[in-house]
């Protein structure tokens, strides 16, 4: 099975995982992906991340977050660049998410971060996800 959008898919999993109430989720790894992970957790969105190297493909293990009355901490995920319409933007143009309650993820010159991060540094990039 081909993926011509692996990260659209990881956002697709978790989604759907979300609706279905689960605890973790299994994707594919990368080093795009893990980044993005590892965003999500240091924002509070999952609770944990783990990189299982099982033979032969390695996969990422993410444990979902839900808060007392079984809500989860993810309320929206958005793919915004796709591989066929890439989204660009400068440190001006980096949008915010519900007045600053949700995330925005690029892609900079300066490796993965949020909006924010990015912003901070003076620096844009590839939008590639918001996150609330």
């Amino acid at each position: 099975m081909t993926i011509t959008d692996p990260i659209a898919d990881m956002l697709t999993r978790i989604r759907n995982a979300i609706t279905a109430r689960h605890d973790t989720v299994l994707v594919p790894t990368s080093r795009m992906k893990l980044d993005v992970v590892s965003i999500l957790k240091e924002e509070g969105f999952i609770t944990e991340y783990e990189v299982l190297r099982n033979k032969p493909h390695r996969l990422i293990k993410i444990y979902l977050r839900y808060d007392d009355n079984n809500q989860s901490m993810v309320s929206g995920l958005e793919r915004v660049s796709s591989p066929g319409l890439r989204v660009h933007v400068q440190k001006q143009e980096i949008p915010r998410v519900y007045g600053g309650l949700g995330i925005t993820i690029l892609s900079t010159s300066k490796g993965v971060m949020t909006g924010l991060q990015a912003w901070r540094q003076g620096i844009g990039g590839e939008l590639l996800c918001k996150v609330w």
